[in-house]
């Protein structure tokens, strides 16, 4: 009797324990409120360059595409004074 009241203790242990919570799902930041969205497109990205990136990614990608266009109108001014 005392063995079988062990291995119903034990077995109950198990058959009535809660099922683990779902993992929470990851937050996965969206640019439709950043500087520069505008309508009717709202936020482009054609080559998907910000598919799974996070804000950090999203700055830094900004501030290198703010530096290469300040680079190409010195470029363009620079030409137009050699040329002129």
């Amino acid at each position: 009797f005392t063995i079988l009241a062990l291995l119903s203790g034990h077995a109950a242990a198990f058959f009535f324990s809660k099922p683990p919570p779902p993992p929470p799902e990851p937050i996965i930041p969206t640019f439709e409120t950043e500087l520069g969205v505008q309508e009717p497109l709202g936020f482009i990205d054609p080559l998907n360059l910000l598919e799974d990136a996070d804000q950090e990614r999203f700055d830094r990608l900004r501030y290198v595409e703010l530096k290469h266009g300040r680079i190409s109108m010195l470029a363009v001014l620079g030409h137009i004074v050699t040329s002129a």
